[in-house]
């Protein structure tokens, strides 16, 4: 038992130390995924059609903010010569609209979030796909987004994915 172990750990190193060699030998590339969600055309388009799609609301939130401060204003302005069950009335229609107000930005923030993490997750399959058809257009053997310390220029291949993302559009 302990031969068969031992013969299969040397099997798994050797076929681990050849997988290396022969990434060695082979054709590497690496692309800046960060620069390309910044700078794709797409990315903007999506950035775009969600501020259309969340542009009301945003509004209709920046206009119960603007109605809460006013509301706040004029209790501290006129409080004073306003009957004690009017400023108890105010005070509990501030607080109310405080309340929903929150709800509400806290929804709208999950919405949001929720949405560009969805648009997010398609551009990607579609990034991925147009690095894979530059890497097999280049003949790489293999392509590294992440975790890379240190890449020269000619193994960086974002120019490329982002010129094939442009002609996609």
């Amino acid at each position: 038992m302990l031969k068969k172990i031992s013969l299969f750990g040397l099997l798994a190193l050797f076929l681990v130390t050849m997988n290396g060699a022969a990434l060695a030998a082979g054709k590497i590339a690496y692309v800046e995924v960060g620069k390309v969600l910044q700078e794709s055309p797409q990315v903007k388009a999506v950035k775009e059609k969600i501020r259309k799609e969340f542009s009301k609301r945003d509004d209709q939130l920046v206009s119960e903010q603007k109605k809460l401060k006013k509301l706040k204003e004029k209790l501290q302005r006129d409080g004073s010569i306003m009957s004690e069950a009017e400023v108890k009335r105010l005070e509990r229609d501030i607080i109310a609209r405080t309340r929903k107000l929150k709800n509400a930005q806290s929804e709208f923030q999950e919405d949001l979030a929720l949405r560009q993490n969805e648009e997010l997750g398609k551009l990607r399959k579609v990034i991925a796909e147009v690095i894979v058809k530059v890497a097999k257009k280049g003949g790489y053997d293999l392509v590294l987004e992440s975790g890379v310390v240190w890449a020269s220029d000619k193994v960086n291949i974002t120019k490329q994915v982002l010129k094939e993302l442009k002609k996609k559009k």
